[in-house]
């Protein structure tokens, strides 16, 4: 009877490292696959900022080239 009891002891044992190791596992996948998202996230980033400086430096300069934009003497010198 003893012997029946430490085999039982042995299963539960081996059963609760076996869940363990398959959630130690599945947390590791979690892990590589939020790494992956975090890296290709920021590679987004970085291709968007420096859309947005082209896209700033565009706009910058159609406003510096356009007359709407610019101030004139004639309008400061009736303020």
């Amino acid at each position: 009877m003893n012997c029946e009891i430490d085999d039982m002891e042995n299963q539960v044992e081996q059963e609760e490292k076996s869940r363990l190791i398959n959630q130690v596992l599945e947390l590791q996948h979690t892990l590589e696959d939020l790494s992956a998202r975090v890296d290709a996230v920021k590679e987004e980033n970085l291709k968007l900022k420096s859309e947005n400086q082209v896209l700033g430096q565009y706009i910058e300069n159609l406003m510096s080239a356009s007359s709407v934009f610019q101030t004139t003497d004639t309008k400061s010198k009736r303020k």
